[in-house]
């Protein structure tokens, strides 16, 4: 096998962005932005309309959650596999093939559904298919960002991430809801699968120069098992990625059960459906910028819990509405704490894992915040057939918000166990990244608290 090599940010260029937008000086990165947008505006319209598809054709709250368990099963299945492939292969070159191969799955449910010959088993083994590629390009997307931009712009880097997929989660539903409406779902699946030459096109023109990276050793299982084990003997690791786990198993299933809201509970219809999910993209939205404009690791420990328990008390509130544009406010601050909390634990996991573990690491949380989902999605169709959405809905809220106070408990613990680790990190960084002395006792003196 041939020595593999690790991306590194081409030269800066000679622009100076605002703070908020420093990862902008790196030319890789602002065309990984701007494909990726594009791109994922599709991926938002094809994840509404095949919701909307599925329960048009259906009208079954389990077949929703069933299909929601299909489609993210892989990633947690899968995704060790592909942190595995992250560190040891050019991750570039992975991101082109998962992406290329997900343009040729959309077209193809595109046209099934034109066609009219599209069934309901049709979208699940497509999403299968979709979840199986997710787990090799999440995880090598989530350590490909320090490739871009570096270890000092890593934190706006994943900021501005956010508010790229939340600025495309406004757009994507918004447009899906008109389009379903106007003429059905099959033109959402055929925007989103031309959206890829987008991405496609923006990998191709990057800049890469090849730095050697310390190849793993051992069999592909012996590496698995090398993140796994990271993560279980970091204390500050392990108690992020399971507090992410935790929302993404009980909270974040209100997404699966939001066209019974638009179309039984509001009666919004599926312009409705895709008010509210971009009601909840505007939150989240709002919550990357805030973070964008961060330089510093302070606090992120308390925004994580704060925004673990904000989260469970905004979807108690959206249960118990029966208004549509009250609930359609309620999504806001839903978006906002969940944003929130998953970008500020991405953020504080990239600076505590060391480059060699990195593809692994995100991995475990590629697991946790998307590989729960599918057995939230499943759990929450089936208690939505007994409960009903609303009540499944205030359920999860109550168990997050159980699980913000427990994070909340510890963090006094954790604090310092996550100082020395991030200071671990940043002393051992290339000279490159230009982290000075003085810079890292100033991040870390109150990192994670």
């Amino acid at each position: 096998m041939s020595t593999p090599t690790e991306e590194r940010p081409a030269t800066r260029t000679h622009w100076n962005p605002p703070a908020a937008l420093r990862a902008f000086r790196h030319r890789n990165y602002r065309l990984f932005f701007a494909g990726q947008i594009i791109s994922l505006s599709g991926t938002w319209m094809q994840t509404v309309a095949q919701s909307w598809l599925v329960y048009r054709l259906t009208e079954s709250a389990v077949l929703l959650g069933a299909v929601g368990f299909a489609s993210q099963l892989p990633v947690f299945l899968l995704a060790p596999l592909g942190g595995v492939v992250a560190d040891r292969f050019s991750r570039h070159r992975v991101l082109i093939a998962t992406q290329s191969a997900s343009m040729v799955l959309a077209l193809l449910l595109a046209t099934l559904t034109l066609t009219g010959y599209v069934q309901v088993w049709h979208v699940f083994v497509l999403a299968s298919l979709f979840g199986t590629i997710n787990a090799f390009f999440i995880p090598a997307q989530s350590a490909f960002v320090v490739d871009m931009v570096g270890k000092q712009d890593l934190m706006n880097a994943i900021a501005l991430n956010s508010s790229m997929v939340n600025g495309a989660r406004i757009v994507g539903p918004a447009l899906a809801g008109m389009l379903v409406a106007a003429v059905g779902e099959g033109w959402c699946f055929l925007l989103n699968g031309l959206s890829y030459v987008a991405v496609l096109g923006a990998l191709m023109r990057m800049r890469l120069s090849a730095h050697v990276r310390v190849p793993l050793v051992g069999s592909p299982l012996r590496n698995v098992v090398e993140g796994f084990r990271y993560v279980a003997r970091t204390p500050p690791v392990r108690a992020l990625l399971l507090l992410l786990g935790l929302v993404s198993l009980f909270g974040m299933p209100y997404v699966v059960l939001m066209p019974i809201f638009a179309a039984d509970i509001l009666h919004g219809g599926a312009s409705g459906l895709g008010i509210l999910m971009g009601a909840s993209g505007i939150g989240a939205l709002a919550a990357a910028l805030t973070l964008a404009a961060r330089n510093r690791l302070i606090g992120l420990g308390r925004w994580v819990a704060m925004a673990a328990g904000g989260f469970g008390v905004s979807l108690i509130l959206f249960s118990l509405s029966r208004s549509f544009w009250l609930s359609a406010m309620l999504l806001v601050p839903v978006g906002f704490s969940m944003m929130t909390q998953m970008a500020s634990s991405n953020t504080l996991v990239q600076s505590m894992v060391p480059d060699e573990l990195r593809g692994r690491v995100m991995s475990v949380y590629s697991m946790m915040f998307m590989g729960m989902a599918p057995f939230g999605a499943l759990m929450s169709g089936s208690i939505a057939h007994h409960l009903g959405a609303p009540g499944t809905v205030a359920l999860g809220g109550a168990v997050c918000i159980a699980g913000a106070i427990f994070f909340a408990l510890r963090l006094p613990v954790l604090v310092p166990q996550a100082r020395q680790l991030i200071l671990a990190i940043q002393m051992s960084g290339d000279p490159a990244e230009e982290v000075t002395e003085s810079s890292i006792t100033a991040e870390s003196a109150e990192t994670a608290r």
